[in-house]
């Protein structure tokens, strides 16, 4: 794979952020100032793709939608009033779209114009609309989560709890060896499993990077499988696209069904997406950790389901109990982050209260928040997939801070 992956995210966000922030304060708005100094103290093939218009939100640009009336005084020319001075003052750069979603209803809708890539293939000079496809990179892995969880209430995977080599007898000669028997799916679905695995410090290109490893190997599960254990079995949180990789095989052979199949009968057709792409790699397989396209709408559905407990359109899609454990934090990633279930959590302080978040992470500043105590859900697309990642942290950093929170923290 290439730098489409995710290394672990640079530690960039809550002291450090704030530090960052106060350094283009000068130039920000007095409400974004505000905001700032309050709120941050403390985140290819394709398999398919069907458009359908009728799913998609139709418009461009900024949008104000009349949502439940309790939110009605969010203003949306605010919104985008702070939105084209941070990317005048250049805080903000390579926006492709951001969405934010409250009680239910999308409050604010803008979509850019720029260059793109599926999965590291050049797309050319793009213009963003409701119907125009995005990667989620690793926002992908969220998505996977959810799936897990449905597939568990059907009884077609192992639970959390359950033997992580049992569930592959093909690699019985893995099984064998000294302390894989204490590894299971909650290490799994964690990414506490404890093996070798480095996608931070080794760039994407090289071969000794674990996702290119992986994808140059004959057998990708086994790749995965053999990795030297070096640290305790739950202790420690080492990410690794290889273990959304497991997740998404046992999908697959619980089921029956591939992957993108499964999430589109499941979870895409009930919310009834407008469309959808799924990478494969060379050979032909789901690449689960970071494949995902998905029509920037549709992942603000996948943040409205979570905030209704995993109910939509009065129909239980994904068990209640489910999106609570994976949004539970299991392994402390940071002062600042919490991991779950293929879900990333923190709080952030904002005046004398403390916000709490969970979402989604992926390369080039892809992001889904979900702010509970706000019902608030907001998607944002960059294109910054060439720059450092501590960039791209500090662009989605402005993003929240400076252009949409103020809309929202501040009036309650």
């Amino acid at each position: 794979m290439s730098a489409a992956a995710e290394p672990v995210w640079p530690q960039y966000a809550g002291t450090k952020l704030l530090e960052e922030l106060k350094k283009n304060r000068r130039t920000s708005s007095r409400g974004a100032r505000s905001f700032t100094e309050k709120a941050l103290r403390g985140g290819s093939r394709v398999v398919m793709i069907n458009l359908n218009r009728r799913n998609v939100l139709v418009g461009m640009g900024a949008a104000l939608l009349t949502g439940n009336p309790s939110h009605a005084e969010v203003s949306a020319s605010d919104i985008a009033q702070r939105l084209a001075e941070a990317e005048q003052a250049g805080r903000v750069f390579g926006l492709h779209a951001l969405l934010a979603s409250q009680g239910g209803r999308l409050v604010f809708e803008h979509y850019g114009k720029g260059e793109d890539w599926a999965r590291g293939r050049p797309l050319g000079t793009v213009a963003f609309a409701p119907d125009v496809l995005h990667d989620l990179r690793s926002v992908s892995k969220s998505v996977v989560g959810l799936a897990y969880g449905i597939a568990l209430a059907e009884g077609r995977v192992p639970p959390p709890e359950a033997s992580l080599y049992a569930q592959f007898p093909e690699y019985s000669d893995l099984a064998g060896q000294p302390g894989r028997d204490r590894l299971t799916i909650h290490n799994v679905l964690s990414m506490t499993l404890g093996l070798q695995w480095d996608e931070s410090t080794v760039p994407y290109g090289n071969p000794a990077n674990s996702e290119d490893a992986m994808d140059a190997a004959p057998d990708r599960f086994r790749f995965i499988l053999d990795r030297p254990i070096v640290a305790e079995p739950g202790a420690r949180w080492i990410y690794c696209g290889g273990a959304t990789a497991l997740l998404g095989q046992l999908i697959a052979k619980g089921t029956g069904d591939d992957l993108p199949t499964y999430c589109q009968r499941v979870l895409f057709g009930p919310l009834q997406f407008g469309g959808f792409e799924w990478h494969r790699d060379r050979r032909g397989d789901p690449i689960a950790a970071s494949g995902l396209r998905l029509l920037p709408p549709d992942l603000v559905k996948i943040g409205r389901l979570m905030q209704a407990g995993g109910r939509w359109d009065g129909r239980q899609i994904v068990p209640a109990e489910w999106v609570k454990r994976i949004t539970t934090p299991v392994v402390t990633i940071d002062r600042e982050r919490s991991y779950g279930y293929q879900w990333y959590m923190g709080d952030i302080a904002a005046g004398a209260s403390s916000d709490h978040w969970f979402g989604g992470n992926g390369w080039g500043g892809q992001r889904l928040y979900v702010f509970p105590s706000h019902d608030l859900a907001v998607v944002i697309h960059c294109g910054n997939y060439g720059k450092p990642g501590r960039e791209q942290q500090r662009v989605v950093a402005a993003i929240m801070a400076e252009v949409v929170l103020p809309s929202f923290v501040s009036r309650t």
